[in-house]
């Protein structure tokens, strides 16, 4: 690396560490000197840029190429900003992509935008000499981090693509982090090396796969997304064991989650946009304001009551949309009114399931029984007014395979 590249990376690592500073969302002194060592460009030395617009099918991408000059300025920026970097096209071989556009496919590996890991390694309270175990680590970003911490020859990853596998453990070992990257289904963890301390995926799962749990440590933490078929209101799951060996689980809301596994379909409100913008619906009155984006409970609830609905959030007033039952609610115009269409009255249920969630105390965290590894039940209490359901299970997704 030329020193000028190595001046400029250093700054610019300097400048994520203090914004999220700043920001109020890296508080570890520890994490803090990680990211500050941690050469990103090492662990992403390409990413992808979507050049055209999101209705567009196929897709144009445009490929930034970290060694070559006319791209590394818009590289450097893009890998050291807050977004998530895409790295790979239709699990594709990555070692010798060719820069500049290509068109069709889509993106099936990235990095996780840097505020989320910082959230996720924090909430791990990784300290040095514990075992750890990522699960879909990708590149390696935050398994290098989770390493940088616990020191070396105690952080595995297990990535279930093998070109993916071979790209982060090649790269990993540039920075000589002592770490390795398994290629195998991460729904099974890595037994071998169990128990872990700290467990962290990342990828989203609709119910925690038992043999996560098993490979939990006594007073061990493992952080997860639960994901539902909508992308809107994902959950954070953190389960932790007792060191007398007792397992509890507490989910949150979250604005934002990591991705499903591989074979997780997302339901999506793209194809209704023009119809919801060019005719709203019927208009009747509501005594519902528009729930508050940062009401995570609720919402986290609405993903699992009001089932098969997704959020808009591109249009200009709250837009719900049940794409399966060409259905849809939008709020507005103005107070007290609500614009319905479909067979499903989508605004009733968020209605109804409002009412219920005020009535319980309008919880923002669920406690989560792991003890039934095929109905893990979901309650935000134990009287008669609670929410609650039960997660779907693994067996509706396809079994990660080598």
């Amino acid at each position: 690396m030329s020193l000028d590249l190595h001046t400029a990376t250093s700054r610019r690592r300097a400048g994520i560490v203090d914004r999220l500073s700043a920001d109020g969302v890296l508080t570890d002194p520890l994490l803090r000197d990680a990211l500050l060592r941690l050469p990103r460009e090492v662990l992403l030395p390409h990413a992808y840029v979507r050049v055209s617009g999101p209705a567009a099918d196929p897709i144009d991408w445009r490929l930034l190429d970290g060694s070559h000059p006319d791209d590394q300025e818009e590289w450097l920026e893009l890998i050291h900003s807050d977004e998530s970097i895409l790295l790979q096209r239709n699990g594709e071989p990555l070692d010798a992509l060719p820069r500049g556009r290509v068109t069709g496919g889509h993106m099936t590996s990235m990095s996780t935008y840097t505020p989320a890991t910082v959230e996720a390694l924090q909430t791990m309270q990784l300290t040095a000499g514990q075992r750890y175990l990522e699960l879909g680590p990708g590149p390696g970003v935050s398994l290098a981090l989770a390493a940088a911490i616990t020191g070396p020859h105690l952080a595995t990853g297990v990535e279930r693509d093998r070109h993916m596998t071979a790209f982060a453990q090649r790269n990993l070992d540039r920075l000589g982090v002592g770490t390795e990257v398994i290629e195998g289904d991460a729904l099974e963890g890595h037994d071998p090396r169990a128990p872990y301390d700290r467990i962290h995926s990342g990828i989203g799962v609709p119910q925690v796969p038992a043999a996560w749990v098993e490979q939990l440590a006594p007073g061990g933490r493992l952080l997860t997304t639960l994901v539902t078929r909508t992308p809107s209101w994902p959950g954070q799951l953190l389960v932790t064991r007792t060191p007398a060996g007792t397992v509890e689980a507490v989910l949150r809301g979250r604005s934002r989650g990591y991705r499903p596994l591989l074979g997780y379909r997302w339901l999506n409100a793209l194809g209704h946009r023009a119809r919801v913008k060019a005719a709203p619906g019927r208009a009747r009155p509501t005594r519902l304001a528009p729930p508050a984006d940062d009401a995570h409970g609720f919402w986290l609830a609405a993903a699992y009551l009001v089932p098969g609905t997704v959020r808009d959030f591109q249009a200009e007033a709250m837009t719900i949309v049940a794409p399966e039952d060409d259905s849809w609610a939008v709020a507005g115009p103005g107070d007290g009114v609500v614009r319905v269409d479909g067979p499903r009255d989508v605004w009733a249920e968020l209605e109804n399931l409002h009412a219920r969630w005020v009535q319980a105390g309008r919880p923002e965290r669920y406690r989560v029984d792991l003890r039934d590894t095929e109905a893990q039940r979901v309650t935000s209490g134990t009287g008669p007014t609670s929410l609650s359901w039960t997660l779907p299970p693994l067996t509706t997704v396809p079994r990660q395979v080598p």
